[in-house]
Protein backbone atom coordinates (compact mmCIF):
# COMPACT_ATOMS: atom_id res chain seq x y z
CA UNK A 1 0.00 0.00 0.00
CA UNK A 2 1.26 3.48 -0.78
CA UNK A 3 1.74 6.21 1.80
CA UNK A 4 0.08 8.82 -0.44
CA UNK A 5 -3.16 8.52 1.50
CA UNK A 6 -4.40 7.70 4.98
CA UNK A 7 -5.57 4.14 5.53
CA UNK A 8 -9.10 3.79 6.89
CA UNK A 9 -9.38 2.75 10.51
CA UNK A 10 -9.72 -0.94 11.30
CA UNK A 11 -13.35 -2.03 11.78
CA UNK A 12 -12.50 -2.79 15.41
CA UNK A 13 -11.14 0.70 16.14
CA UNK A 14 -12.97 2.89 18.67
CA UNK A 15 -14.26 5.28 16.01
CA UNK A 16 -15.60 2.42 13.87
CA UNK A 17 -17.22 0.82 16.92
CA UNK A 18 -19.12 4.09 17.55
CA UNK A 19 -20.40 4.15 13.96
CA UNK A 20 -21.32 0.47 14.15
CA UNK A 21 -23.16 0.84 17.45
CA UNK A 22 -25.13 3.85 16.15
CA UNK A 23 -26.00 1.86 13.02
CA UNK A 24 -26.97 -1.23 15.00
CA UNK A 25 -29.37 0.83 17.10
CA UNK A 26 -31.03 2.30 13.98
CA UNK A 27 -31.13 -1.08 12.26
CA UNK A 28 -32.70 -2.78 15.27
CA UNK A 29 -35.32 -0.02 15.46
CA UNK A 30 -36.44 -0.43 11.84
CA UNK A 31 -35.64 -3.99 10.86
CA UNK A 32 -37.63 -6.06 13.31
CA UNK A 33 -34.81 -8.46 14.09
CA UNK A 34 -33.89 -9.95 10.70
CA UNK A 35 -30.59 -8.11 10.29
CA UNK A 36 -28.47 -10.20 12.68
CA UNK A 37 -29.01 -13.21 10.42
CA UNK A 38 -27.67 -11.33 7.42
CA UNK A 39 -24.72 -10.01 9.39
CA UNK A 40 -23.92 -13.49 10.76
CA UNK A 41 -24.14 -14.96 7.26
CA UNK A 42 -21.43 -12.52 6.15
CA UNK A 43 -19.31 -12.95 9.28
CA UNK A 44 -17.20 -15.86 8.08
CA UNK A 45 -16.67 -14.60 4.54
CA UNK A 46 -16.85 -10.79 4.58
CA UNK A 47 -16.93 -9.39 8.13
CA UNK A 48 -15.85 -5.95 6.91
CA UNK A 49 -18.83 -5.87 4.51
CA UNK A 50 -21.17 -6.73 7.38
CA UNK A 51 -19.58 -3.97 9.44
CA UNK A 52 -19.92 -1.40 6.65
CA UNK A 53 -23.56 -2.25 5.98
CA UNK A 54 -24.34 -1.44 9.60
CA UNK A 55 -21.84 1.40 10.19
CA UNK A 56 -22.23 3.23 6.88
CA UNK A 57 -25.69 2.20 5.74
CA UNK A 58 -27.44 2.68 9.04
CA UNK A 59 -24.97 4.55 11.26
CA UNK A 60 -24.17 7.23 8.71
CA UNK A 61 -27.02 7.24 6.17
CA UNK A 62 -30.23 6.06 7.87
CA UNK A 63 -29.45 8.08 11.01
CA UNK A 64 -29.28 11.39 9.12
CA UNK A 65 -31.95 14.01 9.78
CA UNK A 66 -34.34 15.17 7.08
CA UNK A 67 -36.35 12.05 6.26
CA UNK A 68 -38.37 9.90 8.60
CA UNK A 69 -38.04 6.09 8.46
CA UNK A 70 -41.15 5.69 6.29
CA UNK A 71 -39.83 8.17 3.72
CA UNK A 72 -36.42 6.45 3.72
CA UNK A 73 -38.07 3.10 3.05
CA UNK A 74 -40.11 4.49 0.14
CA UNK A 75 -36.91 5.83 -1.42
CA UNK A 76 -35.15 2.50 -0.82
CA UNK A 77 -38.03 0.50 -2.32
CA UNK A 78 -38.03 2.70 -5.42
CA UNK A 79 -34.29 2.41 -5.90
CA UNK A 80 -34.18 -1.36 -5.41
CA UNK A 81 -37.07 -1.71 -7.84
CA UNK A 82 -35.31 0.44 -10.43
CA UNK A 83 -32.04 -1.45 -10.05
CA UNK A 84 -33.69 -4.81 -10.64
CA UNK A 85 -32.07 -8.07 -9.60
CA UNK A 86 -32.21 -6.99 -5.95
CA UNK A 87 -35.20 -9.07 -4.92
CA UNK A 88 -33.58 -10.51 -1.75
CA UNK A 89 -32.75 -6.99 -0.56
CA UNK A 90 -36.15 -5.74 -1.70
CA UNK A 91 -37.79 -8.44 0.41
CA UNK A 92 -35.89 -7.20 3.48
CA UNK A 93 -36.91 -3.62 2.80
CA UNK A 94 -40.58 -4.47 2.20
CA UNK A 95 -40.51 -6.05 5.67
CA UNK A 96 -38.71 -3.01 7.04
CA UNK A 97 -41.26 -0.71 5.37
CA UNK A 98 -44.05 -2.57 7.14
CA UNK A 99 -42.10 -2.42 10.40
CA UNK A 100 -41.81 1.38 10.22
CA UNK A 101 -45.50 1.85 9.46
CA UNK A 102 -45.93 1.74 5.70
CA UNK A 103 -49.14 0.05 4.69
CA UNK A 104 -49.21 -2.64 2.00
CA UNK A 105 -51.17 -0.18 -0.15
CA UNK A 106 -48.43 2.46 0.18
CA UNK A 107 -45.77 -0.09 -0.71
CA UNK A 108 -47.67 -1.35 -3.76
CA UNK A 109 -48.33 2.23 -4.87
CA UNK A 110 -44.62 3.08 -4.61
CA UNK A 111 -43.69 -0.01 -6.63
CA UNK A 112 -46.40 0.73 -9.21
CA UNK A 113 -45.19 4.33 -9.45
CA UNK A 114 -41.68 3.03 -10.19
CA UNK A 115 -42.97 1.28 -13.34
CA UNK A 116 -43.17 4.65 -15.09
CA UNK A 117 -39.46 5.18 -14.54
CA UNK A 118 -37.88 1.73 -14.65
CA UNK A 119 -40.38 -0.37 -16.61
CA UNK A 120 -43.05 -2.96 -15.98
CA UNK A 121 -40.77 -6.02 -15.65
CA UNK A 122 -38.84 -4.55 -12.72
CA UNK A 123 -41.98 -3.18 -11.08
CA UNK A 124 -43.69 -6.56 -11.46
CA UNK A 125 -40.71 -8.37 -9.93
CA UNK A 126 -40.86 -5.94 -7.02
CA UNK A 127 -44.61 -6.36 -6.58
CA UNK A 128 -44.31 -10.16 -6.57
CA UNK A 129 -41.55 -9.84 -3.97
CA UNK A 130 -43.82 -7.64 -1.87
CA UNK A 131 -46.68 -10.11 -2.34
CA UNK A 132 -44.50 -12.86 -0.86
CA UNK A 133 -43.87 -10.74 2.26
CA UNK A 134 -47.53 -9.75 2.52
CA UNK A 135 -48.54 -13.41 2.31
CA UNK A 136 -46.10 -14.33 5.09
CA UNK A 137 -47.67 -11.65 7.28
CA UNK A 138 -51.28 -12.48 6.40
CA UNK A 139 -51.77 -9.14 4.64
CA UNK A 140 -53.41 -10.40 1.43
CA UNK A 141 -55.48 -9.30 -0.33
CA UNK A 142 -54.22 -5.73 -0.44
CA UNK A 143 -57.13 -3.33 -0.64
CA UNK A 144 -57.12 -0.40 -3.08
Amino acid sequence: MTSDFEVAPDIHSPEERVRYERGAAVLNAVDGGAAPGVMEALGDVAPAMAHHIVAFGFGDIYSRPGLDPKQRQLVTLGILTALGGCEPQLEVHVRTGLNVGLSPTEIVEALTHAAGYCGFPRALNAIFTAKKVFAERGLLPVAD
